[in-house]
């Protein structure tokens, strides 16, 4: 009997909310930098990272040198952030550093985020004083995190962010408090001796908080995402009062195509705003800068209007341009006022044709399409000019006007790839269009790896779906888009190939043409694709599963790769996959469109999956170091120790205790030395399994279900 009919016999499936957190298009929740951070260098070896560190995570930042210390010049910045040794250091900072206090007082946000002294730190220094100890903390003891928001704007930070593995050895943590006292409070707490780690505290109008994490060291060294996004977190939070201060809502929406040559400007105002400094242009850089020309003036309406004659722009604005503008918040009562805004844009469409449909590029169209686009600004009339040669449609003049934007290019062949152009008439003149392109149903499509993929594995099948009337067909393939060459052929029904072992992170191209001696079109040359290889070895991405049937040909159900304690109840409490297709988890996932679920009831002493390998077994590649897995839970999970375990008896634990019950997206890192130590041969890795609960010594204890994703081999960082 076949598993999952087994699963509609003895099993109900009871539906479950799931409130789900994810980060999008990286691993990183940060998009886009919206204050104004301030940065005091320190001195010493170590200051040499503080630049690279800001690099890495995408942090623009201004140094504040001796001629910056003066009240207003500090109170234009929404954080300062103090770097290595500066309060010994940096004699400006030594002379100043009352400054900071009242800076602090009067609005401000400040923390050392890369905390170490040397000899003569004046426990003073900051709006509150604190005593400071040099316990030289390993970074393996496990943190305990307080219920602050620090920890959630911009990234959701967890107890994992800590975890061993990620800082670097002797890079965690330099001089930390001695002690807590009021108005103190604690933030990131060691599990080991319970010292304060990192500690916040208002003052006045403001906030300080005092990190003693080496953050900029470790970043600047190892370049590990977590310590990008615990920097990110502990400058972009901004205090209690955040970003609240500034204008919002605006009016077309940040990002809007307007059509028109004017516009009314709006905006909400913030809560403190007595009136509003108005900059408007078409440069980014000048407009965040606020560069001679870009400023409108400074008014009490919270609206105005742009390229209209007596206001800004008074000519018009001009099509095909993109405008920057930005309100800062004005209150002469308030020390820390005006308040930047964010920049915010809207754009006119050009007055060339655009959004072509069939989209640019598009394959396996119909043979009787119909080609539409929009209408370039303030055009009447359009020209198409249509062929299957680039050059020819590129060059082709003289067309008839068209006075609708759509058009029949009549009966188009199968499998080929045609070119097409829409020139815009606006009655005073002709704006060319570019050059598109699609191809028709038939030809070869659907190309796998798709086409313009990244991190893929460094050893791919190609496959595509071939053409309808194909009886063969030849692959080119290689680094130099312009000079591939032909890697292999055959014939229809055997459509992929073996591209052997690429470089990684490197950009490949390739193209799939198909002929049949039986048509008098062919051959068909098809479209040129490309992917690029990953930086990393992938030891499962979960995503080649599939819900065939488990006796047809190429089926791949997860349950029968990931070997679970379906037959073996009474001593492995784990069930992977769900008991209806789809079996792997197609919602909750890290990256792709699958993770692997499993749940696990450890009444039995014990929960886990294991996966035997049949490649990428040798661990020593490219000098790989590192073994990362995705993982979540859910809150009512069972607070089991989660584990892995290599070649079958090589066990590491996760740190947290309670990492099944994370919601959130949580990335482990595992030094592969952790497993080397126990006696493992990293060129030859045979299986690796994931568990709940203590494999060595099994106790009974609860249930819950956990989700698995991007299993993979990270070598040093640059």
């Amino acid at each position: 009997m076949l598993r999952h009919k087994i699963f509609d016999k003895q099993f109900s499936i009871i539906a479950i909310a799931l409130a789900i957190t994810m980060f999008v298009g990286t691993e990183s929740a940060f998009a886009a930098q919206e204050l104004k951070v301030g940065f005091i260098p320190g001195r010493g070896t170590d200051a040499a990272l503080e630049d690279q560190a800001f690099e890495l995570a995408e942090i623009e930042y201004e140094k504040i040198d001796k001629g910056d210390y003066t009240l207003e010049r500090l109170m234009e910045f929404d954080v300062i952030g103090v770097g290595v040794t500066a309060y010994d250091g940096n004699e400006d900072l030594k002379a100043n550093f009352d400054l900071l206090k009242v800076y602090v007082e009067n609005g401000g946000y400040l923390i050392t985020i890369d905390f170490q002294q040397d000899s003569t730190w004046n426990q003073n220094y900051l709006p509150h004083p604190i005593t400071l100890l040099d316990p030289d903390l390993d970074d393996d003891v496990g943190v305990i995190l307080a219920e602050h928001n620090i920890f959630n704007t911009p990234n959701e930070i967890t107890e994992e962010h800590f975890a061993a593995g990620i800082w670097g050895v002797g890079d965690f943590m330099a001089d930390g408090p001695q002690a807590v006292d009021s108005p103190w409070e604690p933030l990131v707490t060691d599990r080991q001796n319970n010292w304060p780690i990192v500690v916040g505290a208002p003052a006045g109008k403001g906030y300080v908080v005092f990190s003693s994490l080496q953050i900029l060291q470790s970043l600047g060294n190892l370049g590990n995402n977590e310590v990008v996004e615990v920097l990110q977190n502990f400058l972009f939070w901004r205090g209690p009062r955040g970003s609240n201060v500034k204008a919002s809502n605006p009016s077309p929406k940040n990002g809007a195509r307007y059509p028109d040559t004017w516009v009314n400007l709006s905006w909400w105002p913030g809560p403190y705003a007595v009136s509003h400094d108005v900059y408007i242009g078409d440069i980014f850089d000048d407009v965040n800068n606020g560069a001679e020309g870009t400023f409108v003036g400074n008014q009490t309406g919270t609206f105005i209007v742009v390229g209209f004659p007596g206001f800004a722009f008074p000519d018009g604005l001009v099509p095909g341009t993109t405008y920057y503008w930005r309100i800062d918040e004005v209150n002469d009562t308030e020390p820390n006022s005006p308040w930047k805004g964010n920049l915010w844009s809207f754009s006119i469409p050009p007055k060339t044709a655009y959004s072509p449909d069939p989209a640019d590029g598009a394959a396996s169209v119909a043979l009787d399409v119909k080609l539409t686009w929009t209408a370039g600004f303030g055009s009447k009339l359009h020209t198409v000019y249509f062929g299957n040669n680039f050059d020819e449609v590129n060059n082709a003049a003289g067309g008839l006007p068209l006075g609708v934007t759509n058009y029949n290019p009549g009966s188009l062949q199968l499998a080929k790839t045609y070119y097409w152009r829409v020139d815009e008439f606006d009655v005073v003149e002709t704006h060319k269009g570019q050059v598109w392109s699609f191809t028709t149903e038939g030809g070869v499509a659907y190309p796998d790896p798709a086409n313009g993929a990244v991190d893929i594995t460094q050893t791919p099948v190609l496959t595509w779906v071939p053409g309808v009337f194909a009886a063969s067909y030849e692959v080119y393939f290689g680094t130099d888009a312009a000079s591939l060459e032909l890697k292999g052929s055959g014939n229809h029904a055997s459509e992929s190939y073996v591209a052997g072992s690429l470089e990684w992170n490197t950009t490949y191209y390739w193209r799939v043409d198909e002929a049949n001696n039986a048509s008098a079109d062919s051959p068909w040359t098809g479209p040129l694709w490309s992917f690029t290889t990953a930086n990393f070895l992938t030891v499962d991405d979960f995503e080649s599963y599939n819900d065939l049937n488990e006796d047809e040909p190429g089926s791949n159900r997860i349950y029968l790769t990931w070997i679970d304690g379906f037959e073996n109840p009474t001593i492995n409490g784990s069930v992977v996959g769900y008991a209806n297709p789809p079996f792997a988890e197609q919602t909750i996932v890290h990256s792709g469109s699958q993770s692997m679920p499993m749940s696990y009831d450890n009444a039995v002493g014990k929960s886990e999956a294991t996966l035997t390998l049949t490649s990428n077994r040798d661990w020593t590649v490219k000098g790989v170091n590192t073994l990362t897995i995705w993982f979540r839970g859910e809150a009512a999970n069972a607070d089991e120790n989660l584990y892995i375990a290599l070649n079958g008896n090589a066990v590491v634990n996760h740190d947290n205790p309670d990492a099944a019950q994370i919601t959130s997206w949580t990335r482990w890192n595992i030094d592969l030395q952790a497993f080397a130590d126990q006696g493992v041969n990293l060129a030859s890795v045979t299986s690796i399994t994931l568990g709940l609960g203590n494999r060595t010594n099994p106790v009974a204890g609860g249930s819950g279900m956990m989700y698995f994703d991007d299993i993979r081999l990270y070598p040093p960082a640059p």
